[in-house]
């Protein structure tokens, strides 16, 4: 679930197993403790049964997360969510995991979306997908770093139709490369100011009304070693990916695309489970015009978390640098709660549009962020937690996310 459906969980059910986790430790630690791990001993103690160890994540035994929610965000005001998410792991292979969610806001969004990364044994295979279907009136604050959210705000009411599946096969220990397909389309498209509805943003015209798909093949290839997603506990993750929109497959205009991402997770003290971990996220328009809403922008990669502080589409542009550090440390020694501290910045290219062309223009300027967040272990065989964060742009943002697993 991304992080911009934003506030607290209301209640949280779930098929509770236990976890076991080796650390170079000085003295045994308490063993992890989880939200199930507190309601079965409340439970136990007032019905005055016995309690028990529960067995870590097994082959073929799947987790499974309910969890219904109530908060508020900065792009959706109040919203009401039900989100799901879905561990197992098969023969010799990393923890699969598949989260969906469905939303409803007090701007009358509506949100369905299923996202996941299936493993196959011995990791030959890696099936990754990203679904989703939307009502989303949303505000945007046009092309480039030197917007403002007071002034020149845009109003785009639109659906919108997500489709991306990438298959992965491995061709040496942690390496592999990928074939896929993505397609996005956006319909009923209508953007307003204050005083009128309008056919460009910043003066680029395309996508900004009536309807826009992108339709491309991508071509991928990632190096993975991370053994869980949704909590890493060490290792690395490099990913480069290719992505070519062709008019013979349905979109609007031929552009190409690449994506290139990173992260790391460090152990500071050989003796402390606290991690350290580093995320570069970054896209590049090579060539053509996307359609504005597939221009890149904060908060609108594969699980909308990039740009704590910010609201969601803040910063928009042909060409998007991202990069973020966030320690993760415990708050209790056995892992029930812990925090985390962490700060960003991100950039755009400038774009200049004359008598209708339109040029990429440089990066010229960073807007950088701060904040902090607890995190609850909601399940400690699959190493779920609940993350709720609280970030502050240096440009005069902020903002409450929410996120079930970690952000990165």
């Amino acid at each position: 679930m991304g992080r911009r459906a934003g506030g607290l969980a209301a209640l949280t059910l779930l098929a509770h197993c236990g976890f076991a986790q080796t650390v170079a430790v000085p003295a045994p630690r308490p063993a992890p403790r989880d939200v199930a791990d507190v309601a079965h001993d409340t439970f136990a103690r007032l019905a005055h049964i016995p309690t028990h160890d529960s067995l870590g994540l097994q082959h073929g035994r799947r987790m499974l997360l309910v969890v219904p929610v109530v908060g508020y965000s900065q792009q959706t005001g109040a919203v009401v969510e039900l989100a799901l998410s879905s561990a197992f792991q098969r023969r010799n292979a990393n923890v699969s995991t598949i989260v969906g969610a469905a939303e409803y806001t007090a701007q009358e969004q509506l949100i369905f979306t299923v996202t996941s990364s299936l493993w196959q044994p011995n990791n030959t295979w890696n099936l990754v997908n990203d679904w989703r279907v939307m009502r989303y009136p949303q505000s945007t604050y046009g092309l480039g770093m030197y917007t403002s959210t007071t002034g020149g705000v845009v109003s785009m009411d639109y659906k919108y139709l997500r489709l991306y599946q990438t298959a992965f096969r491995r061709v040496a220990p942690a390496w592999y490369v990928g074939l896929g397909y993505q397609y996005d389309d956006h319909w009923d498209i209508v953007s307003r100011n204050s005083r009128r509805e309008v056919a460009s943003i910043s003066r680029y015209t395309y996508g900004v009304s009536d309807r826009s798909t992108s339709s491309g093949l991508v071509v991928s290839a990632l190096h993975d070693n991370r053994a869980n997603a949704l909590n890493p506990q060490g290792g690395y993750l490099l990913n480069a990916q290719y992505r070519t929109n062709r008019q013979w497959l349905g979109s609007d205009t031929n552009y190409q695309s690449l994506l290139l991402e990173g992260r790391v997770y460090l152990h500071p003290s050989r003796y402390s489970p606290n991690i350290l971990a580093l995320w570069s996220y970054n896209t590049f328009t090579l060539s053509g015009n996307p359609p504005f809403l597939d221009l890149p922008a904060t908060g609108w990669d594969m699980y909308g978390n990039t740009g704590r502080g910010f609201i969601q589409g803040r910063f928009r542009g042909k060409n998007f640098v991202y990069g973020e550090a966030e320690y993760r440390f415990g708050i209790t020694r056995n892992r029930l709660l812990g925090g985390v501290v962490f700060t960003n910045a991100q950039s755009v290219t400038e774009l200049s549009v004359t008598h209708g062309r339109v040029e990429n223009g440089t990066f010229e300027k960073v807007v950088p962020a701060v904040g902090a967040g607890l995190r609850l272990n909601l399940n400690k065989a699959s190493r779920t937690n609940l993350a709720i964060d609280y970030g502050f742009g240096f440009d005069g943002s902020r903002g409450l996310s929410l996120n079930l697993g970690e952000v990165f």
